[in-house]
């Protein structure tokens, strides 16, 4: 008599079945080549995907349970170690499938120049799009160590498509500094957030178009080295776990956020609550996009 097979557990985002029709999907790029502290962010889209397989898949603050919703989990992205150039064009004609096809693309970082790519597969289909940038580092610099597309220049060539909003910014060079003053940029300060209450989200949502589509790129090192030791640059008098979740609350529940990506944990071995800590804010940012 043949015996039935075991059960298997899936080898994508939460272990859950894949849905044939995702409307939702996440997209693993592990790439790092611009890194110019410690590299590893490469392993993270593994890595998140590890630990959501062994978290609960229950949002208990959103009532909303993200393996009902239909979400893949898509094959990593190879890595062009032509340059970031051309990683960034096969980034972008990744995710502007996946758009045309009506579905809603995560990108998983990686360094942060991957969003370059995504950014410009969602503007060439969002007109009027908008960022919100959430990092330690302002990343304004117009060129770095030799390319334009460098994880340092990522908001720099966000500003190239629309208008940016910054926040948890605690370094950066001053013609960076020279550039947030002549363009304007709103840049929320992560000590300023430190020293106020809670009431220091609502400006922020404020500065955001209500009436724009919105993209957001969330680089963990926004978060304090004290639970997010594992990124390549860490920096000090960061924002905590409540602060950043606060903040995701209120702009995806009042703007109309279109896309996002999650970039820059560089797995530690043996120290897996980073991993976790990450896996949970892309969980609780599907939840707040499918309430949307």
């Amino acid at each position: 008599m043949p015996r039935e097979y075991p059960a298997t557990i899936p080898y994508g985002f939460m272990g859950v079945p894949p849905v044939e029709e995702p409307r939702i999907v996440l997209l693993p790029v592990p790439y790092d080549s611009t890194t110019s502290y410690r590299p590893g962010s490469r392993d993270a889209p593994a890595a998140i995907i590890e630990a959501s397989r062994n978290m609960e898949t229950y949002d208990e603050a959103l009532d909303v349970d993200v393996a009902d919703l239909p979400i893949g989990t898509l094959e990593p992205l190879m890595p062009r170690m032509a340059g970031p150039r051309a990683m960034g064009e096969a980034i972008e004609a990744a995710v502007g499938h996946h758009l045309d096809a009506g579905r809603m693309v995560v990108t998983l970082g990686g360094e942060h120049s991957v969003t370059i790519g995504a950014a410009r597969a969602y503007a060439a289909r969002f007109p009027g799009l908008r960022f919100l940038h959430i990092d330690a580092h302002a990343d304004l610099r117009l060129e770095y160590e030799g390319t334009p597309e460098n994880h340092a220049c990522v908001a720099a060539r966000l500003l190239d498509l629309g208008p940016l909003v910054e926040v948890g910014i605690r370094s950066l060079s001053s013609p960076e500094m020279d550039l947030v003053r002549e363009r304007g940029v709103p840049v929320f300060w992560a000590r300023e957030i430190l020293e106020a209450g809670p009431g220091w989200v609502e400006p922020v949502v404020a500065a955001l178009d209500p009436d724009a589509p919105l993209y957001v790129t969330l680089d963990v090192d926004v978060l304090d080295p004290s639970i997010m030791a594992a990124t390549g640059t860490p920096e000090p008098g960061g924002l905590l776990y409540h602060h950043l979740t606060r903040l995701l609350d209120a702009v995806f529940t009042s703007r109309r956020v279109v896309g996002f990506d999650v970039v820059e944990l560089m797995p530690i071995p043996g120290m897996i609550a980073p991993d976790f800590l990450v896996s949970r804010l892309l969980l609780r940012m599907l939840a707040l996009y499918s309430r949307r």
